[in-house]
């Protein structure tokens, strides 16, 4: 079983955002490979994703290290 570990502040929206990845991940997460489904692209630009990693939760945008900007994947 993964093990995932939370990092945070205690301010407002670092506990805003526990709580919303918590709740989220309880659900089943929709994975896109945008190398290979090149056409959501705009979808992920039009969310706000500006890099990939990114994990998008009711229309907020997380962006997790980074591994390559949006434009390179156009």
């Amino acid at each position: 079983m993964s093990k995932a570990l939370f990092f945070h502040a205690g301010c407002p929206v670092c506990v805003s955002a526990e709580q919303t990845v918590a709740d989220a991940l309880r659900q089943p997460v929709e994975k896109v490979h945008l190398g290979e489904v090149s056409h959501r692209v705009a979808e992920a630009e039009s969310l706000g994703v500006k890099s990939v990693p990114a994990l998008v939760i009711d229309g907020q945008v997380f962006h997790i290290n980074h591994g390559a900007d949006l434009s390179a994947l156009k």
